[in-house]
């Protein structure tokens, strides 16, 4: 059961409705360390506010009717940052799954990793795979947790598991790679937010997101509240997806229907 705070009580009921919503939202969380900067604070405090931002986000895509979530929180390029910097985003992450983890599971969100877990410390990754195992139950919200990911990377491993299946190259096809990704089972996004400002994917999703509506925003994530997220899919909502079709076809083959996983 989710249950929401005063405050959001308040707003809970003036925002517009949303008359489309995507059933697959993936969310690129920047700007934590320029969020601090402009504060006089620590990179650290960045981090730390933005992972206390990501449970509000999860509260308000469950309110929202967001049915699965793909979060970017740490890619494999962020190797090269600070070595104190990296060991702190590990820190964090752990203290997550700590502290979080049994309100999840009760809110009925399942948790799944997408990325490697070789190189990452035994006990960290432990718990990644024992959250995984804890919430694999639930079904009111999938939230894909990008750790330790790359698009390419994602790539290269769906092709090499092709190779060692035996599969003729004249039988790859584009479904055949999709088969062999982390996200094989589900929709790819239909919308991919990044806060910050910024305008790239930076290796996130790079083959589910071909087709995904892309929303920017200059906001900084620790400040990403739910009424920027509600006007991110408000924003969805005006779009039509055409998938390389005019806007007569989509109408025609699909009318005023929505998009959603099931």
């Amino acid at each position: 059961m989710v249950v929401f705070t005063s405050e959001e009580l308040q707003t809970k009921f003036e925002l517009p409705q949303l008359v489309k919503v995507p059933a697959h939202v993936a969310i690129i969380m920047d700007g934590n360390g320029r969020w601090a900067k402009q504060r006089g604070l620590p990179r650290s405090e960045g981090h730390r506010q933005g992972t206390e931002n990501l449970r509000r986000i999860i509260r308000a895509a469950v309110e929202f009717g967001v049915q699965i979530m793909t979060i970017y929180a740490f890619s494999t390029e962020n190797w090269s940052r600070p070595r104190r910097e990296v060991r702190l985003l590990m820190r964090i992450l752990e203290m997550v799954i700590d502290r979080e983890l049994r309100e999840l599971r009760e809110e009925g969100v399942q948790i799944r990793h997408i990325g490697e877990l070789q190189g990452i410390e035994p006990r960290l990754a432990r718990k990644v795979v024992d959250a995984c195992h804890y919430t694999r139950d639930n079904n009111r919200l999938i939230l894909n947790v990008a750790f330790n990911y790359g698009g390419r990377d994602e790539i290269v491993h769906a092709v090499q598991n092709i190779v060692r299946d035996g599969i003729a190259a004249e039988r790859i096809t584009e479904q055949t790679i999709s088969d062999y990704i982390y996200t094989s089972d589900l929709p790819d996004p239909d919308l991919i937010i990044r806060t910050s400002g910024e305008f790239r994917l930076s290796n996130f999703l790079i083959w589910q997101g071909a087709y995904s509506e892309i929303y920017t925003t200059p906001t900084y994530w620790p400040d990403f509240d739910r009424h920027h997220f509600h006007a991110a899919l408000l924003e969805y909502g005006r779009r039509q997806r055409r998938f390389g079709k005019t806007d007569e076809q989509i109408e025609s083959e699909f009318g005023a229907s929505v998009d959603r996983y099931s």
